[in-house]
């Protein structure tokens, strides 16, 4: 599309962005060329962007069939806010609320049109539709057409005499969450085979993902919390009971809390959804029934109490976090306990098949939180999708990657417990074992008189179970699954025994004394977000809500926090440069420009802070273009404030320790500030930063060997008396090219 096409034109003047998303503008093509789609895109990816633009852009009226029923008041209110007239049928309406809806739809005063799946199957609705010129339909959640999806609705199911009722109306289908098994599924039952599937990446880049042990979870669950105080959290549980204890007891220690479950009246539960999504309530705990309601942006952990049922379910959810494309924290609580659990339900399945599938899926999540390879690599694996980073920096196993333990010792009395006992026992009584336990059945085998028996009494069980699947993840160890899952040893367990090779592992979490909560993992995905001046942006949350109050909206309605946090930085101080931070479009511009404006304007005199939109966009603008992870929207690359603090104090050659302690932030934040203002073309004199002489040439020597697009390889080449942020900072002279000679 050209820069003066109507799509872009459209995309700034009622979305209020430049440029498109990857994948959106060949979607949106596509769409507009009469075309069908099955677009799988990540959450937070701007799915809903690729019918919304085009519906502006067709004839007729879209039509979106949705599950989210509790959702369709907020989207509805976010397009109309955007100037794109939209409506929204469910049980939620009366009579003559439905009739005057279908009334705007028919007479053109709506644009886009929202309806739940079981509305198809109504004649009047039916009716309807034939007496309107529909030019698009959206099937938004299309996963739950599939039976071998996660969350299949028999009532989607009504699409296939929608299409066949409506055979030259485009369809698009839209999904965060499909396996290829799905995705032809929802070919195969839409109709779509003559239409184009657009496939992009399932990473979310800005989520950190993290299993800890549930053992003493309480107290991890309160370190996390606080980590995100007055942050919007939601908590999985597994049951009505547990949701409602976890709520009480979290109130009892001061925290505001609300259960969400199927059991409770529909009234309580709109209640609760109403109260979460307007930032009166700010944490959740609930079944997996909350949810497909919920698309509030800013939701900034997600905890797991309990083992979710499937990989795809454990996506989905996580999903919730950070829909605004802001580092957010995804937390699982693991036992083993919790999988018989789930194996009770999955034994009232009827039907062979589908419990062979149900128990493929469990084993799958089951693997996905016991095996400690990176989390990211593994939930992509599982949609098909290659992972070819070593280190994803941000879960937990590749951020305890760089702190290990020799655990050659340990990993050969396991290896050899394993086959002393005979190949034919799970993790637990293998520990049992090497822990010299007394129970009646290690006494009846006999297992008490082996050689191996009590040879690690100084390991904990939870220890040794962690060290089995470090063991299972490098290979040297077969997990055999059955009714009850056995550990052999593989060919190449049984050479690194023979040929007594060194191992080493990362720290084990369960024997790791105080450590921090997993919120100090989002913080440190932190670092490369835009900086912005916080009291700023806790004005303008409050001039937001204030606004969002008055019209009974959500406050993400009004702006995103990524919308703030730009204002918070750029500093716009006239409606023409207000005008041109990401999501601000002619319709917010023309309704809430001159309240934010005035708020950013009065801060900004008093502290003696210019404009600064202008200079960054020109800047964000000559820089090479964006990657998926750092698209347009995401970042202006604005000149900010507190980026010139770091300049001011640098000039004054002071180092990064001294910098970070003046500016109250980690050093490797300051470290990240450096490459940031080296990535976008400026030229720092950092001489002063350098390592030692001879640190250097041994650093510049490992580069030489390893490359410096990853740390990891240099680091290990150079030993543990060489620290990340050296390499970071020699790394940064070299991009610069003007690093010292010796």
């Amino acid at each position: 599309m050209s820069n003066s096409s109507p799509p872009l034109n459209i995309l700034k003047s009622h979305f209020g962005f430049d440029s498109f998303l990857p994948l959106q503008e060949e979607i949106i093509t596509n769409v507009l060329s009469g075309r069908d789609s099955l677009v799988l895109l990540p959450t937070g990816g701007g799915k809903s962007l690729c019918y919304q633009l085009p519906a502006m852009c067709l004839p007729g009226l879209t039509l979106v069939v949705s599950p989210l029923i509790a959702l369709m008041k907020d989207q509805v209110d976010a397009l109309n806010s955007n100037g794109i007239p939209a409506r929204f049928i469910n049980s939620s309406l009366t009579s003559s609320e439905i009739e005057l809806a279908q009334g705007e739809a028919s007479r053109g005063q709506a644009k886009i049109l929202y309806v739940a799946p079981e509305r198809l199957a109504m004649p009047g609705f039916r009716h309807f539709l034939s007496n309107v010129e529909l030019s698009l339909i959206a099937i938004d959640e299309a996963h739950c057409i599939s039976e071998w999806g996660h969350e299949f609705r028999p009532d989607y199911r009504n699409l296939r005499q929608l299409r066949q009722a409506f055979p030259g109306v485009p369809a698009i289908a839209l999904t965060a969450t499909a396996t290829w098994q799905v995705r032809e599924d929802i070919v195969q039952q839409l109709g779509l085979q003559q239409g184009r599937v657009f496939l992009s990446s399932f990473n979310r880049a800005n989520l950190t993902y993290s299993v800890q042990s549930k053992e003493g979870y309480w107290q991890k669950l309160l370190t996390l919390l606080g980590a995100h105080k007055g942050e919007s959290a939601i908590i999985y549980a597994f049951s009505r009971r547990e949701t409602e204890e976890l709520a009480e007891d979290l109130n009892a220690r001061g925290l505001k809390a609300r259960p969400y479950h199927a059991g409770l009246d529909p009234e309580t539960r709109r209640r609760t959804q109403e109260d979460f999504i307007r930032d009166r309530v700010p944490i959740i705990v609930a079944t997996i029934a909350f949810g497909m309601g919920i698309d509030k942006p800013d939701i900034r952990l997600v905890a797991h109490h309990s083992l979710p049922k499937s990989l795809e379910g454990y996506y989905q959810e996580t999903g919730r976090a950070g829909r605004d494309g802001l580092p957010s924290e995804c937390v699982l609580f693991y036992s083993y306990a919790d999988k018989a659990k789930q194996e009770y339900f999955i034994d009232q399945i009827e039907g062979r098949v589908e419990q062979e599938n149900a128990r493929l899926k469990l084993s799958r999540m089951v693997e996905f939180a016991e095996i400690p390879l990176c989390r990211r690599k593994n939930i992509l694996g599982y949609f098909g999708e290659d992972w070819e980073e070593e280190n994803c920096g941000s879960c937990d196993v590749c951020l305890a990657a760089n702190d290990e333990i020799d655990a050659t010792e340990i990993a050969q009395k396991v290896l050899s417990a394993v086959i002393r006992t005979g190949e034919r026992f799970g993790a637990l009584h293998v520990s049992k074992v090497l822990r010299g336990s007394r129970e009646k059945r290690v006494l009846e085998l006999g297992h008490d008189r082996l050689s191996v028996y009590g040879i690690a009494k100084d390991f904990s069980e939870a220890e040794l179970r962690e060290i089995v699947a470090h063991l299972q993840a490098r290979a040297l160890i077969s997990r055999n699954e059955g009714e009850f899952a056995t550990l052999s040893v593989s060919d190449k367990g049984k050479e690194f025994l023979q040929q007594r090779n060194k191992l080493s592992l990362p720290v084990l979490k369960s024997s790791a004394e105080n450590r921090e909560s997993s919120g100090k993992l989002s913080r440190q995905s932190d670092a490369g977000q835009p900086d912005y001046d916080v009291e700023l942006f806790k004005q303008l949350q409050g001039l937001r809500k204030r606004l969002a109050d008055e019209q009974n909206m959500a406050a993400f309605v009004v702006f995103g926090h990524a919308s703030l946090r730009h204002m918070a930085s750029a500093m716009p101080q006239s409606l023409a440069t207000f005008g041109l931070i990401p999501g601000v479009g002619s319709r917010k511009l023309e309704e809430y420009g001159r309240k934010f404006v005035a708020v950013i304007r009065e801060y900004a005199e008093a502290k003696g802070i210019p404009d600064q939109t202008r200079e960054a966009l020109k800047q964000a603008r000559s820089r090479k273009p964006a990657t998926e992870e750092e698209s347009p929207r995401r970042s202006t690359g604005r000149a900010s404030s507190t980026y010139q603090q770091t300049r001011d104090l640098l000039a004054q050659n002071l180092t990064v320790a001294q910098i970070a302690e003046q500016r109250n932030l980690a050093e490797s934040t300051i470290v990240g500030q450096l490459e940031r203002m080296v990535s976008q073309g400026e030229l720092l004199h950092l001489e002063h930063l350098l390592p030692s002489p001879e640190h250097l040439r041994r650093i510049k020597e490992a580069f030489d060997v390893c490359g410096n697009q990853y740390l990891k390889p240099a680091w290990e080449y150079l030993g543990p008396d060489y620290t990340y942020d050296e390499l970071r900072l020699t790394r940064i002279f070299l991009q610069q090219e003007v690093l010292p000679d010796g």
